[in-house]
């Protein structure tokens, strides 16, 4: 049976032109070999110019570099979130950024974006984000959620540890340890000098007494309950 493609209307706000084309590219290639369907209907380098093509195009999905224009101000990605709210703006914003500080990630997270992609991620992350988002779901990976909920903790004051004791052996320790720093199945390998297959037994049953079933469920329940640390 054939599947209906899904046409997504993406605004770009991004001061980089270069990084644009690259964006330009993608989302050309996913539209040919993948289910959604992207149709750019304009690009913005700053958040006047954005929120003028959002009145304008109404469009379903927003690629947003978090920090623009050299002549605004640095935050100025965060201001155009702020202003999305105030419009009561119903499409999904998707960050795009070379930066991951702490204080950056939650942020923009708190003012509505949907999903946060470091730059140097792009390619291998881009359109797992995008289905995520548009299917009404929050996209963190590790590093990224690691980072919000480092500086979550800090403005609670207090760490969210559970009641309940969760027993990891030492091994499924190491490995969530390094599954919170954002390392790869093969990476975890590399680390621990084991096979990639034995990595993932160790993260099968890390998420069975986690009860998740995602990399990302994972990291946001281990900080929850304090089963490690987000120090440096």
């Amino acid at each position: 049976m054939t599947t209906t493609a899904q046409v997504v209307s993406v605004l770009l706000v991004e001061n980089d032109s270069i990084f644009r084309r690259g964006l330009h590219t993608l989302l050309s290639f996913y539209s040919d070999d993948c289910y959604l369907q992207f149709q750019i209907v304009g690009e913005a380098t700053s958040s006047e110019q954005a929120i003028k093509l959002v009145l304008e195009q109404k469009p379903a999905l927003i690629l947003l570099d978090v920090k623009l224009a050299f002549e605004l101000p640095e935050d100025s990605g965060l201001k155009l979130l702020m202003d999305l709210k105030k419009l009561d703006y119903h499409g999904k914003a998707l960050i795009l950024s070379a930066h991951r500080e702490d204080e950056l990630v939650f942020r923009a997270m708190q003012l509505g974006a949907r999903g946060y992609v470091a730059k140097d991620r792009i390619g291998s992350q881009l359109y797992d984000a995008i289905y995520t988002v548009m299917n009404d779901e929050i996209f963190l990976p590790p590093d990224i959620a690691t980072s919000f909920f480092r500086i979550f903790h800090f403005y609670a004051g207090r760490s969210l540890q559970g009641h309940t004791k969760i027993h990891l052996t030492d091994r499924e320790q190491e490995v969530l340890n390094w599954l919170i720093k954002g390392a790869s199945n093969e990476e975890i390998s590399h680390y621990l000098h084991v096979a990639i297959a034995t990595v993932k037994a160790h993260l099968t049953s890390v998420f069975e007494k986690l009860g998740v079933t995602s990399r990302t469920q994972a990291i946001v329940k281990a900080l929850k309950l304090g089963l490690v640390s987000t120090d440096e």
